[in-house]
């Protein structure tokens, strides 16, 4: 089956860049890029490219080239389900909040609702593909709705059309996402049926090389990537774990990272500490995986991933109570710069970002916090904070409170100490001669992120207290 004509239904995180790319690889296929929120669809049709809804190195360039040439941003559903041959679903798939499973297993409604609008607009034979992460089993869930309202319709309507469903799971890290999308290290295409199977490799053999294509059984491709999120954050929670133990001890994290990430069967990806993971997927990912493994009865398993989760909270309180020990038991009234405040560099997003409880709970023991942040927003910060008072910064406050600022040596003046919480790379080259002037002696810096020049602090007379080394 050749394929003219792309949907893909979510204009998110992994919908807008995935039909971008594939927009610009392939150029005789028109892609449609679907969402009823019509904020983000303005945002992406924007002429100022700095206002699009997400921020990736890249991203800009792509949207320029091809949006308006055969890549559209609309909420026209039912025109773009029927034009179209191939449908992405790329929703979002909450944890559930209540009911069974509340939690821990994935919230499918947007799924169930794509699934239903698929059925009722669709009116040839089209492949779906599932882009968003899901439990395993989902697509099952998918080939009932759409079997059973298909059903429905052909008895009033005379529907016709028929569906094939795969499985083609993302393996983006955000900040890198173009990057992964032009050059992956995989393309996982699950499925049944061969000729559908066939249909989506073809298109990314116009980029993907043909042995980094893997195909398999729908089921594994589904588990893939919730096992492959789980080993990731397995390996940011066991690095985490042991920068505690060299604080203690008098190790290096810095050097021992090193040592065993030379090993080449260990290598030295994701060996980074830091104040936790964060992000849309491993927290979400794992604790459907734990959901799963309880579901079938595997007790030790879930208890085995649950731990990963909780050396991750572990971190960011451990990081907090070492903050109040520094400075003498109480940040009451204490001014406080934070750098970074979204959950990783190179991207705008704060979903589950570390400095969001981080921030809450400085905020509770009273600090004024003075958050500067390169690209995320401070109406997106808000909301992030939202019940936690944003102060003036003319004003005195004596309970806690937050202020955004868009220069980073702005937000250090009459600074008690700063936290570095983002590993913009912007933070490797401050000047801590002009920091050290601004701040309030004595002054303490917390690093949470192994910053480049970070030593120079101290020779300016600033407290230096750095993740996995000490004081």
């Amino acid at each position: 089956m050749k394929i003219k004509n792309i949907c893909c239904i979510g204009a998110g995180y992994v919908g807008g860049p995935t039909m971008a790319v594939i927009a610009d690889k392939c150029r005789n296929i028109q892609v449609n890029v679907v969402d009823v929120n019509n904020k983000r669809i303005q945002e992406w049709n924007s002429e100022d490219l700095s206002k699009l809804p997400i921020y990736e190195p890249g991203l800009a360039e792509i949207v320029k080239r091809c949006r308006g040439s055969n890549l559209h941003f609309s909420k026209e559903i039912e025109k773009n389900i029927k034009n179209a041959d191939m449908i992405f679903i790329s929703v979002n798939t909450p944890t559930k909040k209540d009911g069974i499973g509340a939690g821990k297993a994935s919230d499918l409604t947007f799924i169930e609702k794509a699934a239903r609008e698929i059925a009722k607009f669709s009116n040839s034979h089209t492949i779906i593909v599932e882009k968003s992460t899901l439990p395993v089993r989902t697509a099952d869930t998918i080939k009932q709705i759409l079997k059973s309202s298909k059903n429905n319709l052909d008895k009033s309507l005379g529907n016709t059309s028929t569906f094939d469903v795969l499985s083609n799971p993302e393996f983006l890290a955000e900040g890198s996402a173009i990057n992964d999308l032009n050059d992956p290290d995989r393309i996982l295409i699950g499925g049944e049926s061969h000729e559908a199977i066939n249909s989506l490799k073809e298109i990314y053999l116009n980029w993907v090389s043909p042995s980094k294509i893997i195909t398999t059984n729908l089921w594994s491709s589904e588990l893939s990537k919730l096992a492959a999120n789980a080993f990731l954050a397995q390996r940011v929670s066991s690095i985490n774990s042991l920068s505690a133990l060299c604080e203690e001890s008098g190790a290096n994290i810095n050097e021992v990272k090193k040592a065993i990430g030379s090993d080449k069967r260990i290598g030295n990806d994701f060996l980074n500490q830091g104040p936790g993971f964060g992000g849309s997927c491993f927290k979400k990912d794992i604790l459907n995986l734990v959901y799963l493994c309880e579901f079938y009865g595997l007790k030790e398993v879930a208890s085995y991933w649950e731990k990963v989760l909780e050396i991750n909270e572990w971190q960011k309180s451990r990081i907090l109570k070492i903050i109040f020990q520094k400075l003498f038991g109480t940040i009451t009234s204490k001014n406080i710069a934070i750098f970074g405040f979204s959950f990783k560099a190179n991207t705008n997003d704060t979903r589950e970002s570390p400095s969001i409880e981080i921030c809450k709970n400085l905020i509770k023991e009273g600090a004024i916090l003075k958050i500067y942040d390169p690209r995320v927003m401070p109406n997106q910060i808000e909301k992030d904070l939202e019940g936690y008072e944003k102060g003036n910064i003319d004003e005195e406050y004596s309970s806690g409170s937050w202020n955004y600022y868009d220069n980073v040596y702005e937000s250090t003046k009459n600074a008690d100490a700063i936290i570095i919480l983002t590993e913009w790379n912007e933070f490797n080259n401050l000047d801590w001669y002009l920091i050290s002037k601004n701040m309030r002696s004595p002054s303490w810096l917390f690093d949470t992120r192994s910053t480049q020049n970070i030593e120079k602090a101290k020779k300016y007379g600033i407290n230096l207290w750095c993740l996995g080394k000490g004081s």
